[in-house]
């Protein structure tokens, strides 16, 4: 019996979205690839550029260690003076992954394979793999490519550019 092959919606009117995610808490991480299934279950092409600590997201030793920083973030709920105590960010993390799992919203390494299924395209950026000293080996198997800006620009011609 051969497995079922995901649905992947045809891109209707032409519209097109590229994603730029630069950051990888894992507050941060999400909505990118949340807007990329959603793009992507509504007929739009869908592309993301990973990008300077935006790697992690697809570095397979980082992917699944992602966390929430509360140190500097404007919009926790958490007073300032208690945010850099130790052991803040681990519960931040453990709130927010038990939160996503009650809502079932994938983790984040079924979502970037959930996005690649449906047909996104994932990118890296050349120029910061060389600064983080990476190799496209280090990368999830669904990285599409390594690109410079100047590439990904040219491959996304015509889409609506968002930078989350």
């Amino acid at each position: 019996m051969q497995a079922a092959q995901p649905h992947v919606p045809t891109p209707t009117g032409g519209r097109r979205i590229a994603l730029i995610c630069a950051k990888a808490g894992l507050d941060e991480a999400y909505p990118a690839l949340i807007l990329a299934n959603a793009a992507r279950a509504s007929g739009i092409d869908a592309s993301i550029f990973f990008t300077f600590y935006g790697l992690d997201v697809i570095t397979e030793k980082k992917l699944d260690h992602l966390h929430v920083s509360m140190v500097g973030n404007p919009g926790s709920p958490m007073p300032h003076a208690l945010a850099g105590l130790p052991g803040m960010d681990s519960v931040a993390t453990t709130f927010m992954k038990k939160k996503m799992e009650e809502l079932d919203v994938p983790n984040v390494r079924e979502m970037v394979q959930q996005i690649s299924d449906a047909g996104c395209r994932i990118f890296a950026c050349e120029l910061a793999m060389k600064m983080m000293d990476l190799e496209l080996t280090d990368l999830v198997p669904q990285v599409d490519g390594v690109l410079t800006a100047e590439d990904f620009y040219k491959e996304t011609v015509g889409a609506d550019i968002v930078f989350v």
